[in-house]
């Protein structure tokens, strides 16, 4: 997946596709306009541009996604770490509990986590 950045905006729409997808274009329409406010041509303004940055596409009136939240989700971590801290991941982990402890139950996900990877 090449870089995508969304804005604020596109990230809200972004998260109430992903939360009722296969979502009518209809029912999205309605619920930018109780959740955001905004009226149809903002709606779909919005989800063109979401289309053109290869994320979801509306496929005869249906709006589906081309990678999952989690996915998308992951790439985004990956393109951060390897932008902010040159592709190390300890040297992100070291920034990161710098100003945060860790506590028990996140050091024993990260340990499974680690040894799930092993295992592979």
């Amino acid at each position: 997946m090449k870089s995508v950045k969304l804005t604020e905006t596109e990230a809200k729409l972004a998260e109430l596709i992903w939360n009722g997808e296969p979502m009518p274009s209809g029912e999205l329409v309605k619920l930018c306009e109780g959740e955001l406010g905004w009226k149809k041509s903002t709606t779909y303004t919005m989800l063109k541009r979401l289309e053109a940055k290869g994320i979801f596409f509306n496929a005869d009136g249906t709006v589906i996604s081309r990678i999952s939240k989690e996915d998308f989700h992951a790439e985004q971590s990956k393109q951060f770490v390897d932008e902010t801290f040159g592709g190390s991941l300890p040297r992100f982990l070291a920034a990161f509990t710098r100003s945060r402890r860790l506590n028990d139950k996140e050091i024993d996900e990260l340990v499974k986590l680690i040894n799930d990877i092993e295992e592979e």
